[in-house]
């Protein structure tokens, strides 16, 4: 099954690119990398505002970083004109917007690195870096940036 297969069998269609909102673009290409600026999480088009261990919850959290999830797929596909061409997904670093109490920011990443083996399979399996920070832009509560590897066949 291609990854367009898996994503319309769970009825997900891809977001289009969105522009950069700073001074960055929102992909880069060196040599068969491909790494992706940090996408926020959003609800309904909006900045998924809020804090973990404070007004939101864990699983919140984990829907709110396999949303950002799907968005960077949205800029993958842009990137590369083609998700089959995905060698493998190599690093995600997920921060979360979290008090200084709360410890289950890598269960909030979970909500991205579970989407992308569900998408991807083996290949989809990353490392990554989980981290509490003290806010993100617009005060989002999940922001992630991704890297890639393209099979240039």
């Amino acid at each position: 099954m291609s990854v367009y297969e898996r994503l319309e069998a769970l009825n997900i269609a891809l977001p289009k690119l969105t522009p950069p909102v700073a001074a960055f673009v929102p992909f880069l290409r060196s040599g068969n990398l491909i790494f992706l600026a940090g996408h926020i999480a959003k609800l309904d088009g909006q900045p998924w505002v809020g804090q973990l261990g404070a007004n939101l919850t864990t699983e919140q959290g984990k829907n709110a970083a396999r949303a950002v999830a799907i968005d960077l797929m949205g800029t993958l596909h842009a990137a590369v004109g083609d998700l089959n061409q995905i060698k493998r997904i190599l690093k995600l670093m997920v921060l979360v917007n979290s008090t200084p109490a709360y410890t289950e920011q890598h269960l909030v990443a979970n909500g991205a690195s579970e989407f992308f083996a569900e998408i991807f399979g083996e290949i989809g399996m990353h490392v990554r870096c989980a981290f509490g920070v003290a806010q993100i832009p617009f005060g989002a509560c999940v922001e992630i940036d991704l890297i890639a590897e393209v099979d240039d066949k």
